[in-house]
C-alpha cells in the first residue's frame, strides 16, 4: 500500500513503489521512479525523471533535482540539496530568460547504502560511493569513494565508515567496525570489506 498525504503533489506520471510513504507538502515530479518502501518527508522535492531504489529515505525539505539517481537504501538528510546545473544562470547572455532547452542538467549519483547528512550540498556532476557518509553541512564537489567519511567545505575524506555507519578504527593493518566487528582493508585509498 502506498500512503500519500492529502496535500502532497504527486504527478500522475510518477511511478511509486509499494509500501512507499509521501508526507505533507512533498512534490514528486513527472517520470520520477521511486522503489518500494521509500519515505519522502515533509516539503521534500523529487525532480522530473529522478530514480530511487528500494528503501530510500529523503527527509524533510530535501531537494533532489533531476537527473539524480539513488540506489537502494540511500539516506538523504533534512534540507540536503543535490544540484543539477554546473553553470547556473537565470538568463541567457543576450538577456532572455533561460528555458529548459538552454542548459543540460547533470546529476548526482548515490550508490547503495550511502548517507548524506542534514544541509549538505552535493554539486553535480558527481558520484557518492557505496556506504559512504557525508557529514552534515558538507559541500561535496568531487566523487566520493565507497565507505568514505566526508566532512567540511569543500568536503574531504576524514576517515572510513562501515555498513552500520560507525567510523572505523585501525587494528592490526585492517579497519574494524566498533559496532558489528566487520573488517575492511585499505589499498591505494580504496576500502574493501573483508570476505568472511
Amino acid at each position: 500500500m502506498i500512503v500519500v498525504a492529502d496535500n502532497a503533489d504527486v504527478s500522475a506520471e510518477a511511478v511509486i513503489g509499494d509500501g512507499s510513504r509521501i508526507w505533507h507538502l512533498a512534490q514528486i515530479r513527472e517520470e520520477a521512479r521511486l522503489g518500494m518502501n521509500c519515505i519522502i518527508g515533509r516539503g521534500a522535492y523529487i525532480g522530473t525523471g529522478v530514480t530511487m531504489g528500494d528503501n530510500c529515505k529523503v527527509q524533510n525539505y530535501a531537494l533532489v533535482y533531476e537527473p539524480a539517481q539513488l540506489e537502494d537504501g540511500v539516506f538523504i538528510g533534512p534540507a540536503v540539496v543535490l544540484t543539477n546545473d554546473t553553470y547556473p544562470r537565470a538568463i541567457t547572455p543576450e538577456g532572455g530568460l533561460k528555458s529548459a532547452h538552454d542548459w543540460v542538467p547533470v546529476g548526482v549519483n548515490i550508490k547503495q547504502g550511502a548517507s548524506v547528512g542534514a544541509r549538505a550540498v552535493c554539486v553535480a556532476p558527481l558520484t557518492i560511493g557505496r556506504w559512504a557518509t557525508i557529514a552534515a553541512g558538507a559541500v561535496v564537489t568531487k566523487d566520493v569513494p565507497d565507505f568514505a567519511l566526508m566532512a567540511g567545505v569543500p568536503a574531504k575524506r576524514r576517515g572510513w565508515v562501515g555498513k552500520a555507519g560507525f567510523p572505523l578504527t585501525r587494528s592490526g593493518g585492517q579497519w574494524v567496525c566498533p559496532e558489528t566487528g566487520a573488517k575492511y582493508v585499505e589499498h591505494d585509498e580504496i576500502l574493501r570489506e573483508v570476505e568472511v
